[in-house]
């Protein structure tokens, strides 16, 4: 049996009254999940735990089937892993963006953030930045390390992790002032170190440069999302499965890590609209024909798209992940002539009118080769909530996807 988990990162939505009344979801045209959807289990889940932050590590972790409420300890250590970052046990990580605020001669707490990714700055242009960070605010005890685009890492010897920071891409377009860490309840360096980060950052020759030709200027740095040196259980041994994951974030390919998975890079796999999904494919494909047994294909798009109320990109991203990904790598495993399971669901919402992530429950459908289900004809967000098949904990769709005929009351 071979297992394929795709994950179109923040698919689900709400409905759009320029679209018709309806979600991206709904607009998009996806023939294969709709066809996979018509002879599969499909319901709701929830994937991350109520009073849990809606993150893609909390929410991507729990379909992995490990237990946020036990496992999840900030994204940033998780990337750290993906990043070849060898934490030591006094070490806090934290995702260092580089964003845009406003530079209009006021003080920093009066400037607005504008952009949590900078116009998705490139990895290059960000690396140089990170690199003139470290230059004047790294030392023995702080280290900035580049990363992907607009996502890098900071690594602080027995750094606070648990001061409560924002999340950049929950206050665009707000006077950050309010969301700053503060002096009193133990973020004084913190904020000193942002602040001190827009000195360097705003007139670096690449900003400048950016500014050139039209482009975001990624002139501060914003700290958030804590955490330790993380611990996973081994995927292989928790199920037997000989685990690989593919994505173009460090966030996935942590998480992939620290459970004993292959991580797969995909060469042009970029986290945004213009990623390569038939590279995803390709090296999915690859993957079973080097004996996986199961293969997750996270893809950021949607979620950017999201993040940046970007409605048409959005329903483009889900279109090319129906027909780049999912089409050509359900065709090999059919063409393989063994049983196989396909599971499609995004890990949480991203509604575009909000531009960050809810904690409402998404669709999902479990397609098995050798077990047909009553599905649905469409698959979107109100086709699945109208199956009444809801699952409060998506740390146990893993034991849906292996035996989907497992009833609700077995999986509380």
């Amino acid at each position: 049996m071979k297992y394929l988990v795709l994950i179109p990162d923040g698919m689900a939505d709400e409905k759009i009254e320029k679209i018709g009344n309806r979600t991206p979801m709904e607009a998009a045209k996806k023939p294969m999940m709709d066809a996979l959807a018509k002879t599969a289990l499909v319901g709701t889940v929830s994937n991350v735990p109520e009073g849990m932050v809606p993150e893609s590590d909390t929410a991507n972790m729990a379909i992995l089937s490990f237990n946020p409420r036990i496992y999840s300890k900030g994204r940033s250590p998780l990337e750290a892993v993906s990043m070849g970052i060898k934490m030591q046990a006094d070490e806090t990580a934290y995702r260092c963006n580089v964003v845009t605020l406003t530079d209009n001669g006021e003080d920093y707490d009066d400037k607005i953030i504008l952009d949590h990714s900078a116009d998705e700055i490139s990895t290059p242009e960000a690396a140089e930045l990170i690199a003139a960070l470290q230059e004047k605010l790294g030392n023995d005890v702080r280290k900035f390390y580049p990363g992907i685009s607009y996502r890098h890492c900071l690594i602080w010897k027995n750094g606070n992790d648990q001061y409560p920071f924002a999340r950049p891409h929950d206050i665009l377009g707000r006077r950050i002032g309010e969301y700053l860490p503060k002096k009193e309840n133990g973020g004084e360096e913190f904020y000193r170190l942002m602040r001190d980060s827009f000195a360097i950052l705003n007139h670096h020759p690449v900003n400048e440069a950016r500014r050139a030709r039209g482009l975001k200027p990624a002139n501060s740095a914003w700290l958030w999302s804590p955490g330790k040196k993380p611990q996973l259980p081994n995927f292989r041994e928790k199920w037997g499965l000989n685990g690989a994951v593919i994505s173009a974030v460090d966030l996935i390919k942590g998480i992939g890590l620290c459970a004993g998975m292959k991580s797969i890079d995909v060469p042009g796999a970029t986290g945004n609209v213009h990623t390569n999904y038939k590279g995803k494919a390709d090296a999915a494909i690859a993957a079973f024909r080097d004996g996986y047994d199961y293969v997750y294909i996270h893809v950021e798009a949607p979620d950017e798209c999201g993040h940046r109320a970007e409605l048409e990109n959005k329903i483009l991203s889900v279109e090319k992940i129906d027909c780049e990904i999912l089409k050509p790598v359900y065709e090999y495993l059919l063409s393989t002539g063994e049983a196989f399971r396909v599971m499609v669901l995004p890990d949480h919402p991203t509604p575009i009118r909000l531009r960050t992530h809810t904690i409402d429950p998404v669709p999902f459908l479990i397609y098995s080769s050798d077990c047909k289900k009553e599905g649905v004809a469409t698959f979107n967000e109100e086709t699945a909530a109208a199956k009444k098949f809801y699952l409060p904990c998506g740390h146990r769709l893993m034991d849906l996807l292996l035996d989907p005929e497992k009833k609700l009351s077995d999986l509380s």
